[in-house]
């Protein structure tokens, strides 16, 4: 079965960190642009970061950038979101891709998110 599976969302007070990952099973995420996107209730989807296949092209949504960086690793077939100093409009479902061109678009594959919260 290929898919993609997010994990390490949590409720985090401003200013704290998470890392997000992004695994997937049954093909191999080195041969995709991978991307992240979120969503927050009553909003639009927002891009959020991307990278290219090879790892050394990335680019950022300028409200994350120099706060977000993303990397893979095509060891583990997986793609993280570090994320650091985060404010309250960070909060929502960030959610995985995978494309075929950079920088991301023509999605192939999601996943079903994780919720990120933002709060004190």
């Amino acid at each position: 079965q290929l898919q993609l599976v997010e994990s390490g969302g949590d409720l985090v007070q401003p200013g704290g960190s998470l890392r997000l990952s992004c695994a997937a099973s049954g093909f191999t995420l080195n041969n995709y642009v991978i991307g992240w996107f979120r969503q927050a209730p009553g909003k639009e989807r927002e891009g959020v970061s991307c990278i290219s296949r090879s790892g050394p092209n990335t680019n950022y949504a300028d409200s994350v950038k120099g706060r977000f960086t993303i990397s893979r690793s095509n060891a583990e077939n997986t793609v993280y979101l570090q994320m650091n100093n985060l404010k309250p409009e960070d909060t929502a479902v960030y959610y995985c891709a995978a494309y075929s061109f950079w920088p991301c678009s023509g999605m192939n594959y999601r996943g079903k998110g994780t919720l990120v919260t933002v709060s004190s």
